[in-house]
Order: C-alpha cells, then structure tokens, then sequence
C-alpha cells in the first residue's frame, strides 16, 4: 500500500503536466486567437479587482457617513454610479473578448486536427487501415479530436484570472497579511483534490474513450452488414453485442460523473469557506480596532474573488485527463508510420502501358501472401491471373495500383517506379475495379464521374462499353436516377457494370480487374471484355479471372498458387503442361461429369 500511493501521484502528475503539455500545443497553433482571449480574461479580472475598491471606497466614502450624518451627498452618489458603469462595461468588454477568442480557438483547432486526421488517413497504406476497425478510425477524428481540444473553452479564462488570482493574493497581504494568511489554507486543499481527482479521473476517462470507439465499431459493422444481420436472423444478437458495449459505456460515463460531482462542489466549496474563515476573524479584528470596516469588505470581497480564478482553473483541471487521452488516441494515428512516400514523375504518353512486377513479395504481418512475383504485360494486351483462393491474387491486384506497397521488388509503369511517381500520377494511368462495388448514395451520374468535369456522351460511351447503357436508360431518370445507398436499388451485377463504367470513363492506360464481372452473364463479360479490347480507349488489362470463358479470352495467362508464379502462358499452353493450372480450371466440369455418372 505504501508503494501504490506514489506511484498513483506520479501517474496523477504526469497527467497534469501532459494535459498542460496539449494546452501549450493549442497556445503554439492559435497564438492571436489565444492571446486576445486571454487579454479578455484579464480586464475581467482586473476589472473584477478594481470593483472591490470601488465597493470598498463607497462603503467608506459614501454608505457609513450617509448613515451616520442622515444624508448623501450627490456628488458622492454620481461618482459612484459612474465608477460601477464603467467597471461593469470594461468587464462585458472582457466577457466578450474572452467567449469569443476560446470559441473560435477550440473549434479551429478541431476542425484543423479533423482535418489532419483525415488527411493522415489518405496518406496511411490500404495495410494499415485494414488492421484497424472502421468505428475506432470514425472515433479517432471525432470524439479523439473533440476531447483533446474541450479544456480549450475555459483554458484562457483560467489563464488571465491567474493574473487576477496573483494581484488579488498581493492586494490581500497589502490589505491585512493575518487574513491573508488565513485565508490562503484552502489552496493546499485545493492542490490535494486535484491530485486525487486525477488520480481517480485518468483511468475512467481512458476507458471511457476506448469504449466510444468500440461502440462506434459494433454500430458500424451491423449496419454495413446489415444484408447478412436480416438474413441470418441476427437482429436479436446484434442487439445484444451493441446492449453490452453501450451498457459498459454508460457505467463508465456515470462513473465519471459521480467524480466530477463529487470534485466541483469541493472546487466551489473551498473559496467559500475560506470567506467564512476570513469574516470570522476579520469581525474580530475590526472590533480590537486592527482594521475599519472598508477594509473588511475590501478583503472579504477579493476573498470572494477568489472563487473565480479557483473554479476557471477546476474547469480545466476537471478536463485534462480526458484531453490526455484523446491526445494519445489522436496521435497514434498522426504518428503512425508506413506513409507512402511519392515522387515529382509522372508516365508520359496516351497509348496503353506496359505493366513489370519483379520479384515482388508481401505480407500481412507474419503472415507472407506473395513471395518473389515476377511477370510483365506488353501494351494493349490482357493477362489473366488465375489462382486457387488464398493465392494473392487480390493482394496483387492492389499492389498493381499501388493501394499498399511491396515489401521488397518493384512494379513499374513504362519502366517507371511507382514509388517515384507524384501524387495523383498514379490515378491518371491506372484503374482498380475491385470485387466488392461501392456506389454513393448518389445519382448514376454522380457515381461514374465522382465529381469530375465529364461530358454525358463520354458516360454513356463508358456504360456501352460497361455493357450498362441498356438497363441505365430504361431507369425513370436515366443518368439522373438516384441509387440509393451502396447502390441497394439495383442488383450486383448492374453495381459492377456501373463501377466498371466509373474506371473505364477515366480512359485509363492499365485497367485491372479483380473478379469485377463475376456477377454478370458470361455472355455479358464477354462483351464487357471485347469492348474493353475493341474501344477507341483501349488499355492495358489485367484481369482476376475465375471462369474458363472469361480466362480464355486473355492473350497470357499467369498462374499463382500459394503467393508464386508457378507457370505462365496462353490458356491452351498451360492446360497442357500446368497440373494444378488444369484442375483448377476443369474443376467444375469435371463435377459434372462425376454427378452426371454417378445418376
């Protein structure tokens, strides 16, 4: 037990210093927005101070010789109204000053972390983003980001009543040190709270951040599975999984306010006993004749004040361990590491490109996918890759494009690096049609151009080639028809030809496929494939191929199995000399022909 105790300090006090590490950060980011802020703060305390004196001076000046003498003089009362006025206008003047400066600090800094985040992910490989959940990384620039910048509101408040709090401790000693003195005891009191409210507050705030993300996760993988949730007749377990997580949320939450509602009112309760104190022993001293009743209600009222600077600095001490946590959350995207780095080159030309991967390897983890790839494409042609599940051939396809980056080898455009190439010279080349279609809650329109400046005759060219153009016109609105979320509205097979339409109206020179026409008639994939070959816009095809038809439509054939190229040659070539190659792709013809003998 002895050991524990300061080593709970230490964690309390490190919370403090971090806490005030992010605030320094948040004065270094929004210098002019802090400081006018923080100016704000201080004419309000100043003025605040300056309202104990004139009180003070009334009380002596105006109030004790009118109700000795039975009369005011007008005089007196004028310049006392005046006083009041002004003091007060000067304190609005601060309250303004200071509302509006930590207003607009707190909300810039979020929006620009937001900002950072986001970007942080654009940047961050296809790799890294699959190791983490969707609802941590949507937690991560949302309540990460609001949480490390909340103490921001009432941080320059706490800043210039400090200013008021040392001129205030200084009047007080000037004024009648035995009181001063005697007051000033709620301030270790204050010190030790706020050592145990840190203590208590970290691990709860801690908790309570990962258990947003969490919540968020569950919510995001029932909707986006929402298909399979129905089908399965999953509602009841889903139910249950986000119960539980929001279950132990909300115990953590009341949790931290059961803290927080024990640690204000002793905030709040501490400046006023001190006042008690004071007015104890001041009573005292103003009968033995140590000082007159001004100058009781003088320190009585700086006392008082006292309650200002004490509750601002509460406010942001109440919040620190929150901010900490967020901070750590938000950092350990923005310092994550695997950024793809870029070159200033580009692919010159217009005509298809030539595609070279050599001797590629990957992994995810310890778990090694590709291993030593090597094959190339000639302009204009299509391959073919072809491979049992689990051969890499999707993980291929993305290092083809360069979502995630080869551990060791090099793919290359036209005998250009891909690493070397600037940002956004990559989509001006290349196109991915992945297996899974997205489509926006958007327009058909809106979901091939995604905002690009194209004409409709180039779209409807895309969706001829697409083979879309057909079902596409007969839709009510046409390009105009809105296809609802992920594109419920229509079947998987008019989502690929739409994603397809999407790549295809880029006009790029390397078009790769992974099994994105597998939802579609072989007859369809055939033409799909013949105009992709056929078209003005003729380019480059790699194609993840399944179905014998669609695989002997390729002029080459690359063979993968367990993250290897095996053999490599025409369709014909390799059922004559590749085993695996023809079990593979004869697999379901000779099922066939087994049920057929067997009936």
């Amino acid at each position: 037990m002895t050991s524990a105790a300061p080593a709970d300090a230490q964690v309390s006090g490190n919370v403090i210093r971090r806490g005030l590490g992010v605030l320094w950060v948040a004065v270094k980011e929004q210098p002019r927005i802090f400081a006018v802020s923080a100016l704000g703060s201080a004419l309000f305390g100043l003025m605040t101070i300056a309202q104990a004196y004139v009180f003070g001076r009334i009380t002596e000046k105006v109030i004790v010789p009118s109700i000795r003498d039975g009369e005011a003089r007008t005089g007196y009362l004028v310049a006392a109204f005046c006083a009041i006025v002004a003091t007060a206008l000067l304190k609005v003047i601060g309250i303004i000053a200071r509302r509006l400066g930590a207003g607009i600090m707190q909300y810039r800094l979020q929006a620009t972390y937001r900002r950072r985040v986001t970007r942080r992910y654009l940047e961050l490989p296809l790799s890294w983003h699959q190791e983490h959940p969707t609802g941590e990384l949507l937690s991560n620039a949302n309540s990460d980001v609001e949480a490390t910048w909340y103490p921001i509101a009432p941080f320059p408040f706490a800043v210039g009543v400090l200013f008021m709090l040392v001129v205030t401790l200084g009047l007080l000693f000037v004024t009648d040190p035995v009181l001063a003195v005697v007051g000033s005891i709620v301030f270790p009191a204050i010190a030790v709270l706020t050592v145990l409210y840190s203590r208590r507050m970290s691990p709860l705030m801690t908790r309570a951040q990962q258990l947003r993300g969490e919540v968020s996760t569950v919510a995001h993988e029932s909707f986006d599975g929402a298909l399979v949730v129905k089908t399965l007749g999953r509602e009841a377990d889903e139910t249950e999984r986000f119960r539980a997580r929001s279950a132990e949320l909300r115990d953590t939450m009341v949790a931290v306010g059961r803290v927080r509602g024990l640690f204000d009112p002793l905030m709040e309760a501490l400046p006023v006993l001190g006042v008690l104190v004071v007015l104890l022993v001041g009573t005292s001293r103003v009968g033995s004749g140590d000082i007159n009743s001004g100058e009781l209600v003088r320190v009585a009222y700086l006392f008082t004040l006292l309650a200002f600077p004490v509750r601002a600095l509460g406010w942001v001490l109440n919040e620190l361990p929150r901010s900490v946590v967020g901070w750590d959350r938000v950092q350990r995207v923005l310092t994550a590491t695997g950024a793809q780095t870029y070159g200033e080159g580009s692919v010159p030309g217009s005509s298809p490109t030539a595609l070279q991967v050599q001797a590629v390897s990957f992994a995810y983890g310890n778990d090694g996918v590709l291993s030593d790839v090597a094959f190339d494409v000639q302009p204009g042609r299509t391959v073919a890759l072809v491979g049992p599940t689990g051969a890499g051939k999707s993980t291929l396809a993305s290092l083809l494009v360069r979502l995630v980056d080869p551990e060791t080898g090099t793919v290359t455009y036209d005998d250009l690096d891909l690493r070397g190439l600037a940002p956004g010279a990559l989509a001006q080349v290349a196109a991915l049609v992945p297996q899974q279609t997205f489509l926006f809650d958007d327009t058909v329109r809106g979901n091939i151009t995604l905002g690009a400046d194209i004409p409709d005759e180039d779209v409807w060219g895309a969706l001829r080639i697409a083979q879309g153009d057909g079902f596409v016109a007969a839709l009510e609105h046409g390009l105009d028809t809105v296809v609802g979320e992920r594109g419920t509205t229509l079947s998987g097979g008019q989502r690929q030809r739409l994603a397809l339409a999407r790549a295809v109206v880029r006009r790029p020179r390397l078009l790769v496929l992974d099994d994105a026409t597998s939802s579609v008639d072989p007859s369809v994939e055939q033409r799909i494939l013949a105009g992709l070959r056929d078209s003005a816009a003729a380019s480059t095809v790699v194609v993840v191929a399944y179905r014998r038809a669609t695989i002997a439509l390729a002029d080459e054939v690359v063979f993968l199995d367990e993250g290897r190229v095996t053999a490599r040659g025409t369709h014909d070539e390799l059922l004559a000399t590749s085993d695996g190659y023809r079990d593979l792709v004869t697999a379901y013809e000779r099922a066939e022909a087994e049920r057929e003998l067997s009936a």
